[in-house]
């Protein structure tokens, strides 16, 4: 059956109504959640984990997906009209769009965001439809050796994508690889650190520690930050169509972004931050009117923007194919797959083929419902950003909690004569680590990769050295082997010469403007 039929059996899945009320309800609280500053799509896929415990895979994953793709599009309001970015990927969003809305042009910036994200959605979403089975038929002929050698360039990856330093990339992985051993070991039946609890004989839950690194530990963080600043809105003056110039200076700066943003976005160190800083270099090298760049200039919006999306779907190619996650987001999905007993990969193409085709064509979807939340609704966007910070945050832990006690609330353990879920005790331990990571600086991502990722990677090494009695070489035999390793140092070089020279054009206009 070819990628066409696939597709379209994926499109019948994904137009059946519960399919597409999951789509509706992600793009939805997508978009409210990229356009609150500080609340990303990686936290409230978290926080949604536990809820979606007892539900269809098939629909929560969509709606997962969606959250993806709408906090792309939401993040580009903050960015503009509050001059936040709520991530590193929309710095330069901010940078051009909000000079645009300080000149009143606030809604055709609004506007080319959109339509960007749209055009860069809708070809990254296909281009992940016809890549991803070439990748797949790659991955089938992995033996032992070759996935722990996949599992170290994940480690990797993660190690040198999030953060500003590899060191403490690192670091925070082998928290997380520490956290994996805790439990009965699947091969010898022998307890781990599980200190005589038996509550920690089953290991610790994904969604436990993602919920709390990500939501319990953003809320402690804000809690704790004195120096908050509030931020003024830009009100949205005038019409939000843009003009035919605005078209003629958009298109091209849309499929560039899109073509930039795929690639980039499916390679194992990649990431929308650095999309969009390529993207932004490359629109000041072709634009027709450098001089505005710094002064509201629309290409800085549009290809940026369009490279942002165009990255998300390319995030997922790795993601569905291979089990490697290369946002924070896309580690979230992953424990949300395992949640279901589902594990990213080749094997899961051929066993679960019809949940990832309907996945992928749900994205497909996601994206004209997108379209049409943005523009028409762009009023109501901008009232959220008007919600006080105390009264959002107690939300988000008060359905972290609930989250928890209805999906692990069973377990518990005794203090005295007094009875307190166990999960909760370890919310809370795990949120506070994910307040002391922020506060230090230190990347939450790798947490939960290297919880997720690090009994696969024993259980691979161990099979390979008991197929190679024991000899260590059996791990370098492979020419898979070695091409994933010498990717793996690839991904480590890469991004800090990709980030320098994306990011030098930016400090050089952010220089210029102080100028």
């Amino acid at each position: 059956m070819n990628t066409f039929e696939l597709l379209g059996q994926g499109l019948i899945a994904a137009l059946q109504v519960q399919n597409l009320l999951y789509a509706l309800i992600g793009v939805t609280l997508g978009t409210a959640v990229g356009v609150l500053p500080g609340i990303g799509p990686a936290l409230t896929v978290a926080l949604l984990l536990p809820v979606t415990y007892n539900l269809d895979p098939a629909g929560s994953l969509i709606m997962f997906a969606g959250i993806y793709y709408g906090g792309m599009y939401g993040g580009s309001t903050t960015s503009i009209l509050l001059n936040t970015p709520g991530e590193s990927a929309s710095i330069v969003t901010a940078l051009e769009g909000n000079k645009m809305a300080r000149q009143g042009r606030g809604g055709p910036a609004l506007a080319t965001a959109a339509i960007g994200s749209f055009i860069a959605g809708l070809i990254a979403t296909l281009g992940l439809a016809f890549v991803a089975p070439f990748v797949v038929k790659f991955a089938l002929s992995f033996g032992p050796a070759d996935y722990f050698a996949l599992m170290v360039l994940a480690f990797i990856t993660v190690s040198a994508a999030f953060g500003d330093s590899p060191l403490r990339g690192l670091t925070a992985l082998f928290i997380g690889l520490g956290l994996g051993i805790i439990g009965i070991d699947q091969q010898t039946g022998q307890t781990r650190l599980a200190f005589g609890i038996l509550d920690l004989l089953d290991g610790i839950e994904v969604t436990t520690l993602a919920v709390a690194l990500f939501a319990i530990g953003e809320t402690l963080k804000t809690a704790a930050d004195r120096e908050q600043v509030e931020a003024s809105v830009m009100a949205v003056k005038g019409s939000v169509w843009m003009t035919l110039d605005d078209w003629k200076r958009s298109w091209g700066s849309w499929l560039r972004g899109t073509f930039i943003g795929f690639p980039i976005g499916a390679m194992p160190a990649g990431g929308a931050d650095i999309a969009s800083f390529l993207s932004y270099s490359a629109e000041k090298s072709f634009a027709k009117k450098p001089e505005e760049f710094g002064h509201g200039a629309i290409e800085g919006v549009a290809g940026p923007e369009a490279a942002n999306n165009a990255s998300a779907a390319g995030t997922l190619v790795p993601l569905l194919t291979l089990g490697l996650p290369t946002t924070a987001t896309a580690a979230i999905m992953l424990a949300g797959f395992q949640q279901f007993g589902l594990q990213p990969g080749p094997l899961l193409f051929a066993n679960n083929s019809s949940l990832v085709w309907a996945l992928i064509a749900s994205l497909l979807v996601a994206n004209f419902m997108l379209l049409v939340l943005n523009l028409p609704l762009i009023g109501l966007w901008v009232k959220l950003l008007t919600i006080p910070k105390p009264w959002l945050y107690a939300g988000i832990l008060t359905f972290a909690t609930l989250g928890t006690l209805g999906a692990n609330g069973a377990m518990s353990m005794g203090f005295g004569s007094m009875r307190i879920s166990f999960e909760l005790v370890l919310l809370l331990v795990f949120g506070v680590l994910g307040y002391l990571l922020r506060r230090f600086g230190y990347p939450i991502a790798p947490v939960v990769v290297g919880l997720i990722l690090g009994p696969m990677a024993e259980q691979q090494l161990r099979r390979a050295l008991s197929i190679s009695q024991g000899d260590p070489a059996v791990l370098f035999h492979s020419p898979i082997s070695l091409v994933l390793y010498a990717v793996a140092i690839i991904a480590v070089v890469l991004p800090i010469i990709m980030r320098m020279r994306g990011k030098g054009a930016v400090l050089g206009q952010l220089a210029s403007d102080e100028d």
